[in-house]
């Protein structure tokens, strides 16, 4: 092993009487330096001349920046070693580059902010379109039989869209149902016609308001857990890991999801539409005194196939859409907790959203085709 070369520093003075420090031998784990020498009035460069170094390490860069700094003189690097040398140099640029005032911003102009608003826009439309085509793709591979689906992912997802949500389902239905069949026998009292409130009531709820509640409400229920339960798998990279695998996140997570919703849409929006009829009746019969075997018999007659057909079929419609919003803010939600939550928020709007302009389409189109 070969001897160390004890760490020398002496002060000297050069030909043209500039002070000059002479560092030599083995500097690492020492950082202690001489006495600075008396310096004369405008005497501002000190000399370093570090040829005779063997190693160093850190606490000698430091020893002299700090020299440097209490002293108020610039030091002359240009005959140490390289590697010293570039510390020494980085150091102070860096603390002259703290002091410096950060550039100002240019605020964009607003043909740029426009600009960016619509590129956002279409960022967010094709992503839409890519993650409906994802489902649709797992969906075909699904009714052939290729799917990598757990049919344990399908009947937890059955669980949590159906029987958790009937509570719910049946409250609001019933309320919305009692607030229709008032409303509606209020007016037509000053007609004298009470007796078609059971038409009123009937078609009203099983056609349009049974599904449209229905949709709301898996909205805001399911639909949002859909969101914070696959925003959270994106912020943990649990996603990522499942491609990793060689998994498809799609097949695995989304289509149970869409799946479960389609298939207790339609047994949802029924049971909704009895708890409605039923509120209506009890308003009928119990205050504006209908009878009762009148109010049944006309809820019969009005009661058709077409309009049960309109009303599963929009409740499926809202429900599916439901499933779209929430899956597809969760898979591109961000890497954060508050990403989640903005997530879960848009979902439950775009949701809504998207029900709204369903609801207007297939009223206007089933209009138009006289069902």
């Amino acid at each position: 092993m070969p001897e160390r070369m004890p760490a020398e520093a002496r002060w000297e003075r050069d030909a043209q009487g500039t002070p000059l420090l002479v560092l030599s031998g083995d500097w690492r784990g020492r950082g202690d330096l001489p006495p600075a020498p008396e310096a004369p009035p405008g005497e501002q460069i000190w000399r370093l001349d570090g040829q005779g170094l063997t190693s160093f390490d850190s606490l000698l860069p430091a020893a002299l920046w700090t020299l440097s700094n209490q002293s108020g003189h610039a030091l002359d690097l240009s005959a140490l070693p390289p590697g010293l040398r570039g510390l020494l140099q980085l150091a102070t640029n860096k603390a002259g580059g703290s002091s410096a005032e950060p550039p100002k911003k240019r605020r964009p102009r607003w043909l740029t902010l426009v600009g960016l608003d619509w590129l956002g826009r279409y960022e967010r439309t094709r992503d839409t379109l890519t993650f409906v085509g994802e489902v649709l793709q797992a969906l075909y591979k699904g009714m052939r039989g290729t799917t990598a689906m757990r049919g344990e992912d399908l009947a937890g997802q059955l669980h949590a869209t159906g029987p958790a949500s009937l509570p719910i389902v049946a409250l609001v239905s019933f309320l919305v149902g009692l607030i229709v069949a008032y409303m509606g026998a209020a007016q037509l009292q000053r007609l004298g016609a009470q007796s078609f409130m059971a038409d009123l009531v009937t078609v009203g709820v099983v056609r349009e308001i049974a599904a449209l509640m229905t949709g709301i409400i898996l909205a805001g229920r399911v639909g949002a857990a859909f969101a914070a339960q696959i925003g959270s798998m994106q912020a943990n990279e649990e996603i990522d890991a499942l491609r990793a695998m060689g998994l498809n996140p799609i097949e695995h997570l989304v289509l149970p999801r869409v799946l479960a919703m389609a298939l207790m849409a339609p047994l949802l929006t029924a049971f909704a539409a009895a708890v409605g009829m039923l509120a209506g009746l009890l308003v009928a019969v119990g205050i504006f005194q209908v009878e009762l075997l009148d109010y049944l018999y006309r809820s019969s007659k009005v009661l058709t196939l077409s309009h049960a057909g309109i009303g599963l079929l929009k409740g499926t419609v809202y429900a599916i859409l439901v499933a779209l919003a929430g899956c597809r803010q969760g898979m591109y939600a961000g890497r954060s907790a508050e990403a989640v939550g903005e997530a879960t928020t848009k979902a439950v709007v775009q949701a809504i959203v998207w029900i709204v302009v369903a609801a207007s389409a297939l009223t206007i189109a089933f209009q138009r085709l006289g069902w």
